[in-house]
């Protein structure tokens, strides 16, 4: 079956809505186990080490963000986050705190389902491959088996969003891209609208590489996004 040995959790302070989402995750061979607040769900999580973690923003105790911010302290475990129409859900905030994805209800399930083995696909590949990923340049090394940037042969405190917003950009030098692009493609889902979180890790590496070299520079394509561009030897 589809869902054979994954185990979902579906935090949420609406039982008809975890109700729904066991049938429907049952159904597609999902083991289910439910939270009815952010305490819960932080507790559950530590005994139940589910595969991925479906997780309402508005929740008794801790609320979604709380809950999200805790659980990724000890785990990069799948969170798609859910929201109700109209509540202002701060996308920049889910991708600053690691959500993968996130629904608004009222939702299908079968769209729940689909993002579902979408994120688990995912981070199934990630865990897949685990051959060095490494780009070299001019003083400059970034290794995302280690999660590890040196500069002149040092290693700098980089957080890893940035590592990986970084890696990408170099390992296509002088491929531009737009910021849409490097939101679904680094931080792994489609992302509109605001796209501030991207200039604000772009402006952290520049100041982490700010004069290193002269061969490579993080480089913006006014009116399009951003490029690693380096110089023809």
């Amino acid at each position: 079956m589809a869902g054979s040995g994954y185990k979902i959790m579906v935090a949420d302070d609406d039982q008809n809505i975890c109700e729904l989402l066991r049938l429907y995750l049952e159904k597609e061979g999902y083991t289910v186990v439910i939270a009815n607040d952010g305490e819960e769900a932080v507790a559950k999580f530590q005994t139940e080490n589910p595969s991925l973690i479906l997780l309402d923003v508005m929740m008794p105790r801790l609320d979604g963000w709380q809950t999200c911010r805790e659980i990724r302290k000890k785990s990069d475990v799948p969170i798609i986050m859910i929201t109700a129409k109209g509540e202002t859900f701060d996308k920049v905030l889910g991708l600053e705190l690691g959500a993968d994805d996130y629904i608004v209800k009222p939702f299908e399930t079968k769209e729940v389902v689909a993002r579902i083995k979408a994120v688990l696909r995912r981070a199934d590949k990630a865990v897949s491959e685990p051959e060095v990923k490494e780009v070299t340049y001019d003083k400059l090394s970034v290794n995302m088996t280690r999660y590890e940037m040196k500069v002149n042969g040092k290693v700098v405190d980089t957080p890893p969003k940035e590592l990986e917003l970084l890696y990408h950009l170099a390992s296509h030098p002088n491929r531009v891209y737009t910021r849409d692009q490097l939101l679904d493609e680094v931080w792994g889902f489609e992302y509109y609208g605001d796209s501030r979180t991207v200039d604000v890790h772009i402006k952290r590496l520049r100041e982490k590489l700010e004069g290193v070299s002269d061969q490579w520079s993080l480089k913006t394509v006014w009116g399009v996004g951003y490029k690693f561009e380096v110089k023809e030897q």
